[in-house]
Order: C-alpha cells, then sequence, then structure tokens
C-alpha cells in the first residue's frame, strides 16, 4: 500500500511512473490523488485518465479527459482519448458529438472513422457502420475483423426478427439466412487470424460464431486455445486458483484482463456446458476465470453466476438479474431469464409487474413463443381455462413443428447430409425444451450470456 505521505520529496514522479510500468495503476492512482497540483496541471490530469482508462473506470477517465480537452482545446489526441473513454462508457451520443470535432483531420481520420463505425454497432446502426468500415482502406488488418463483426451482428438481429413470427413459419424461413451470415463472419475472422497470427479476441470471434452455428467442439477448442495462452503468457491472473480453492486477491479490470479475452472465453466455455447440460463444468469455468471483486464483475459474468448459484441462493439471484435490468446496456438474455426464475419460483405478480413495467423490451427480448408461454402462466392465477387454452395451442404448433423437424431430419439422412441432420437434430431438441414446458407450465432458464464479437 502507497500513500503519498510516506513517498520522500522528489520521488513522486519515480514512484508514479513505476507503479505504472509495473501495471499497478491503483496505487498509481492513489498517490496522485495525494498529491493536490494532480487535480490541476497538465500531467496530473493526463495521468490520472490514463490509469483509470487501464483499470476500465471510463467515466472517471472521460472525466480527466474533458478537463484536458477544455484545458488544451487545440490538442486532439485529449479529444480522441476523450471520445474513446466516452465509448467504452458506454456514453454513445456524446462520444460521437467528440469525434466529430477531429474526424476532418487526416491524422486522425482512419481511428476516428473506426470508433464511428464501433459507436453505430453499438447503437444497433448495423447499414451505418457498414457504411464508415467500408471507407477504411481495403489494406486495413481490422476492417476483415469489423466486416466479420457486422456479419455477426445481423445474424443476431435477424434471428430477433426472426423470433417475432409465428412458430408455423419459422422452419420454412430458418435455413434461408440464419447460419449463412455467421458462416462468412466466420470465414473473415478466421482469414484475419491467418493474417495476423493468434490473438485473443480473434479466436474468441471465432469460437462466438461456431457457438452460433451449434458447433460446440470447435467453440470449445478456440476458448481451451484462449486460456492455455493466459496460462502461459499471464500467471500473475490467478486463473483457475479459485476453482482450487486457494485464496487469491481480485486481479481487477486491467487492460490486460481485457486484452486477453480471458472473461469472455470462460463466459462462452460455461453458456456451451450449460447448453450441453453439463453443470458442475459450467460452474468450474465461471470460477476458473481470473478472481475480481462482485463489484467489478462484468455485466455478463455478473449474469452467469446468478443463474448458475441460483438454487443455493434465489434471492440473491434474483437481486443481480433486476440490477442488471437496470443497467445500459445488459445482457439480452437477462429480461426472459428474470420473468421465467419469477415463474418457476410462483412469483406471477412480480413477472407480470416486470413485463407490464418494460413493455418496450418485450419486442426485442423475447420471442413470440416465450411471451405468449409467460402470459399464458400468469394468466393462469386469474383465468386457469383461459390458460390452459392459450397453452393447449403452443402445444399443438409446436407438435406440428416437431413432425416437420422429423421429416427434414430424415431427408437430410436419405440425402447423406451428416452436417444438416446434426444442425437439425440440434433445432428438434431445442424445440422439444420449448414444447415441455408448455405441457409441464414450468419455464427452463432459456440460455447463460455472452459477449458479443470484439471488433479491430
Amino acid at each position: 500500500m502507497f500513500s503519498a505521505n510516506v513517498i520522500k520529496d522528489g520521488d513522486f514522479t519515480k514512484t508514479v511512473y513505476t507503479l505504472i510500468k509495473d501495471n499497478r495503476f491503483a496505487d498509481a492512482i492513489k498517490i496522485l490523488h495525494g498529491i493536490p497540483e494532480s487535480s490541476s496541471t497538465r500531467a496530473g490530469l493526463s495521468l490520472l485518465a490514463y490509469c483509470y482508462f487501464y483499470i476500465q473506470d471510463f467515466n472517471n477517465a472521460a472525466g480527466y479527459y474533458e478537463q484536458l480537452t477544455q484545458m488544451y482545446p487545440d490538442n486532439n489526441d485529449y479529444k480522441l482519448y476523450y471520445a474513446q473513454s466516452l465509448y467504452q462508457a458506454c456514453l454513445y451520443d456524446e462520444s460521437f458529438q467528440v469525434t466529430k470535432k477531429i474526424v476532418d483531420d487526416p491524422e486522425y481520420k482512419g481511428q476516428v472513422t473506426k470508433l464511428q463505425a464501433a459507436i453505430k454497432y453499438s447503437q444497433e446502426d448495423v447499414l451505418s457502420a457498414k457504411s464508415l468500415v467500408n471507407t477504411c482502406p481495403s489494406d486495413d488488418p481490422d476492417k476483415e475483423v469489423n466486416l466479420g463483426c457486422l456479419l455477426y451482428k445481423v445474424s443476431i438481429n435477424n434471428a430477433y426478427l426472426l423470433n417475432r413470427r409465428s412458430i408455423d413459419s419459422l422452419t420454412e424461413i430458418f435455413a434461408s439466412f440464419k447460419d449463412e451470415n455467421y458462416e462468412e463472419a466466420l470465414a473473415k475472422f478466421t482469414t484475419a487470424l491467418q493474417n495476423q497470427g493468434f490473438k485473443p479476441y480473434l479466436g474468441y470471434n471465432i469460437a462466438l460464431c461456431y457457438y452460433r452455428l451449434k458447433e460446440y467442439g470447435p467453440a470449445l477448442k478456440y476458448c481451451a486455445d484462449i486460456i492455455e495462452r493466459g496460462i502461459r503468457d499471464h500467471p500473475e491472473l490467478s486463473i483457475g486458483m479459485q476453482t482450487e480453492g486457494i485464496e487469491v486477491r481480485s486481479v481487477g479490470n486491467t487492460l490486460t484482463l481485457h486484452e486477453t479475452a480471458l472473461t469472455e472465453a470462460f463466459n462462452l466455455k460455461a453458456a456451451i456446458e450449460y447448453q450441453l447440460k453439463n453443470m458442475e463444468a459450467a460452474r468450474e469455468a465461471l470460477t476458473d476465470m481470473p478472481p475480481r471483486a462482485e463489484y467489478e464483475l462484468d455485466a455478463v459474468t455478473l449474469h452467469n453466476q446468478a443463474l448458475m448459484n441460483f438454487e443455493q441462493n434465489p434471492t440473491e439471484g434474483f437481486e443481480k438479474l433486476q440490477f442488471l435490468l437496470q443497467q445500459n446496456p445488459f445482457p439480452p438474455e437477462t429480461f426472459a431469464n428474470l420473468l421465467l426464475l419469477y415463474c418457476q419460483h410462483e412469483c406471477y405478480d412480480l413477472a407480470a409487474d416486470i413485463l407490464a413495467e418494460n413493455a418496450h423490451l418485450t419486442y426485442k427480448y423475447l420471442t413470440t413463443y416465450l411471451y405468449d408461454f409467460l402470459d399464458a402462466i400468469i394468466t393462469q392465477q386469474t383465468s386457469p381455462s383461459e390458460a390452459y387454452q392459450k397453452l393447449d395451442e403452443l402445444a399443438s404448433r409446436h407438435t406440428e413443428l416437431l413432425r416437420k423437424l422429423t421429416k427434414q431430419v430424415q431427408e437430410h439422412r436419405n440425402r447423406n447430409d451428416t452436417e444438416m441432420v446434426k444442425k437439425t437434430v440440434v433445432e428438434y431438441e431445442e424445440c422439444l425444451d420449448r414444447y415441455i414446458p408448455s405441457r409441464r407450465y414450468s419455464g427452463r432458464v432459456s440460455s447463460f450470456a455472452t459477449t458479443t464479437t470484439r471488433g479491430g
């Protein structure tokens, strides 16, 4: 523990820069805050902003960079760092406004264009993001990666749109494009990996595409590659030590942790094991990740931990999911899982309240089937006969869909199309998972959350 009171005069600069060199940004921040001049001088403000950015406290970083832009309005470096901090803090509109001040400067145009594309991507404005990415030079190695991220985003958005259609129409249009964009995105990420060499975020993007394609074997392989590299290159991150029962201190939210993609890889591994019903392996994946205090956890990890530990502590699980629902952004799975868990625990009034208070979220985050199912379960409390009729209709539609999928499996087998047989069987099993709750009046948690693809 460092304090400004115990550092000799003349050693402040050396001590601060030594701590930064050793990636001990939190200690550097404590010393800087103990020096009154740090909050009013260029050196102090820039060091504080830099350190806060590296511990991923982007709101504080943005605050200090904003002061620097006001003190030095002609310094475009500070404007760029300010915009980047605002973007990382999910203050997208504010970030975009700052980028407009420097986008015409040739020295910054490339970086600013990619930042603007990332902002539009995060705001779900895929067309604007694609237009910006297309203006990047063809020899920019990030361009292929960013186009891959856009293809992935289109697939996710199309899946949400498909989910709003009726179950009967789903099978006819499902195969037309759902996998196509994931496969195109996968090809772009794979090409980037071959050209740039292994980078954790590229490995994660590839794993995530395989996950969406329901090819869990390759997805787990890339997750394992990321984890093995993290263990080898960063022993200071204490990977796996919590699972072994070893007490370790938090590694914090450092840029090093972000660059390793370990958090994303472990969450994805947990999601896959959960889908495969390997609950112990899913739980182990969550405890294997580098240790952090609960207040330091990202939204995806907090969501997944809430689900995995729900049986042991449902009250805490509900609190975490309710907290996440109030954040912006939050994992897309949060809304559906909170509603399903309320119904599982017979908290129907609370489920009804959540639906009523968040009507704007139902279209984006609930499938037509899931909304109808929840509506029927909640209706059961006041009108059992009406609820039974709704559930019976859902079950009938699912029965027809199961018949269609069974027929498709047989057709693929007759053509010896092993890959399509495997994918259709997975679709059949997922449909069966949805069908059984409608017959039993109970819901299963929809899925673990995963972090989206990361651009260059």
